[in-house]
């Protein structure tokens, strides 16, 4: 399908003709080779599967579960895809509520299954002094090798109850690797916030 865009908002003349040469051209419609199409639905079945077995293994247990937004796993892959491959990209900061970020976790960040579970069953706690927060506050950290082979380290942060307090967070972190491990290079650092649509004033 073809993607809307609002832009008639901006100001500058040249980044309207800027937006219009690229989005009126294609119609707005990207164009993906088979070989990405496979590798959509493989991070789709990914999500569908993941959220099933949860469904069915902690029946009743708050998940926040991704169903219906699904596409958000293959769409973070191919972010982080495109932007090694094309843009040199070296980190993703992703900030982002309770819904879907299991899913994240598991299937983008390549925590492991057994790690998450763990959280379910509250194994991981058993011997600490004090309990840890809820499983889907938890942030994570990992890197990623790419189909192009390049390294992408990717941090998703801790997100706390009140949900949009994680967006200058994140834009701090983002600014933090930009100084301390690209010398000031901002095209090395892609930050990524993810909202639902009741987070946001007008939306829900």
């Amino acid at each position: 399908n073809n993607i809307g865009v609002e832009y008639r908002y901006i100001r500058q003349p040249e980044k309207v003709k800027w937006l219009q040469e690229r989005m009126e051209q294609a119609r707005n419609t990207p164009s993906f080779t088979i070989e990405e199409k496979k590798e959509f639905l493989m991070k789709l079945d990914q999500a569908v599967v993941f959220e099933k077995f949860l469904g069915k293994k902690f029946l009743g247990q708050k998940r926040f579960s991704i169903e219906g937004v699904e596409t958000l796993i293959p769409a973070l892959d191919w972010i982080i895809e495109h932007g090694a491959k094309v843009h040199d990209i070296k980190d993703v900061v992703i900030g982002m509520a309770h819904r879907g970020r299991l899913n994240v976790l598991a299937n983008t960040l390549n925590k492991t299954y057994e790690s998450i579970f763990a959280e379910f069953e509250g194994r991981d706690y058993e011997d600490a002094l004090v309990e840890g927060d809820v499983k889907y506050h938890m942030g994570y950290s990992s890197c990623v090798i790419t189909d192009s082979g390049k390294g992408v380290t990717l941090t998703l942060s801790p997100n706390p109850s009140h949900l949009e307090s994680v967006d200058p967070v994140v834009q701090g972190i983002a600014r933090a690797i930009i100084e301390e491990d690209h010398a000031f290079d901002s095209k090395k650092v892609v930050p990524v916030l993810i909202h639902g649509d009741a987070a946001i004033a007008g939306q829900g």
